[in-house]
């Protein structure tokens, strides 16, 4: 018999929970917000374990090659003339032992002006059991995503550059069970990044420092649908985010950075009405069937509760780092989420050792509340560079 009755629901409510982006209600004060849900939202979890244990603060850190994730356009600033990344992180531990998170990225530089780069994000949701109509074992199965990226930055002088990625993305987590009472498929879709990158030497407070500036607009592509149901797409999570880094040269031997973000998904609000068609209350959200170009410029005026409520929606990166001698650093970090709109806050620590042309990463999460899915998490990260090049950060 074709239907299997897979835990669909338990499959469906793991990703959106894993995916740092969404969670399904707020616990604190017994009031459910206006959460905005998007297909495959492990596209906005950080990779890498430097920005991982930066409260997630990346757009204008100091390059390296896990910008083509934070900011493309940073690219254009890497010393090197080539490098690559590998990182890994066992996900959502206190939930399956089996989900993981992996990330390979790698950067070329053309000339003085021009880089070159490419990533790829895969996404395992571990092993699922399949059950027949009988409850008779059927298998296993394995439903995971993945996202592709080809990156280019080019900087224009000494202090600014533009960066941009074209990323397709495939997520396979239903395996032909029913949606909606139709076939599902795995999820395609192709999206793009535009961002800009600014930075400046300066002096504050008497001590010589380098304030940057970053903004990166994620994700803006194409609906992914499982079904060939066109009612049952959903928005990518496009998002943009804005930040800043100052990082103060204290001595010959010390280096500390201040950095923030700011996050806002261009996504709509969901804002149910009643239905029509319906009965007994039944309702329906008359956001979800916009464009995605209405969606994007529609999310800044969107939010039923008015300004107030789109101010809810923006969360915060606050990072900082240590650099001992270029060769030691010491980073921690805060991410804070309005109770109304999932209610994340975590704090992150960890580590770096940088030795020849090996940077080694660690970091580690200390979610503020003691279920929370997302504690003890932990990302490793390994970066090699090689070849010295003509620019300088």
């Amino acid at each position: 018999m074709r239907f299997k009755i897979v835990n669909v629901f338990i499959l469906t409510t793991l990703l959106l929970s894993l995916s740092s982006i969404v969670l399904a209600q707020n616990q604190t004060d017994g009031r459910t917000g206006n959460i905005i849900n998007t297909a495959v939202p492990i596209l906005g979890v950080s990779p890498d374990a430097r920005s991982g244990s930066m409260g997630d603060a990346g757009v204008a850190i100091s390059p390296d090659v896990n910008a083509i994730h934070w900011n493309p356009a940073k690219l254009a600033f890497l010393e090197d003339q080539y490098g690559f990344s590998l990182s890994y992180s066992p996900w959502l531990q206190r939930l399956v032992p089996d989900i993981n998170l992996a990330y390979l990225a790698g950067y070329y530089r053309l000339d003085e002006r021009n880089v070159i780069g490419a990533s790829f994000k895969y996404f395992s949701l571990g092993k699922i059991d399949l059950r027949g109509v009988a409850n008779n074992e059927e298998g296993t199965y394995n439903p995971n995503e993945l996202a592709f990226d080809l990156t280019y930055a080019r900087s224009f002088g000494e202090n600014f550059s533009l960066g941009t990625a074209i990323r397709y993305i495939h997520s396979n987590i239903f395996n032909g069970t029913f949606i909606n009472s139709r076939d599902s498929r795995p999820g395609n879709s192709v999206a793009a990044d535009v961002s800009a990158f600014y930075k400046n030497e300066t002096e504050i407070l008497n001590t010589p420092a380098l304030l940057a500036f970053g903004l990166n607009i994620s994700n803006i592509g194409t609906k992914m649908n499982y079904t060939d149901n066109p009612q049952n797409t959903q928005f990518l999570p496009t998002n943009m985010r804005l930040g800043g880094a100052s990082t103060f040269h204290l001595d010959d031997m010390s280096d500390f950075t201040v950095a923030l973000d700011a996050n806002k998904l261009l996504v709509p609000t969901p804002d149910f009405v009643p239905d029509p068609n319906g009965g007994n209350g039944a309702t329906f959200n008359k956001n979800r069937d916009l464009s995605v170009p209405a969606g994007i410029f529609g999310s800044f005026s969107d939010a039923p509760g008015g300004f107030k409520e789109e101010m809810q929606e923006i969360s915060y990166n606050l990072g900082l780092e240590y650099w001992y001698n270029k060769q030691f650093a010491l980073r921690t970090g805060y991410f804070y989420e309005n109770p109304n709109k999932g209610n994340r806050k975590f704090l992150t620590l960890g580590a770096g050792l940088r030795y020849n042309v090996v940077d080694i990463n660690l970091s580690y999460l200390l979610a503020a509340q003691a279920t929370s899915p997302l504690a003890q998490t932990l990302r490793f990260s390994l970066i090699f560079n090689f070849g010295a090049g003509s620019n300088s950060y």
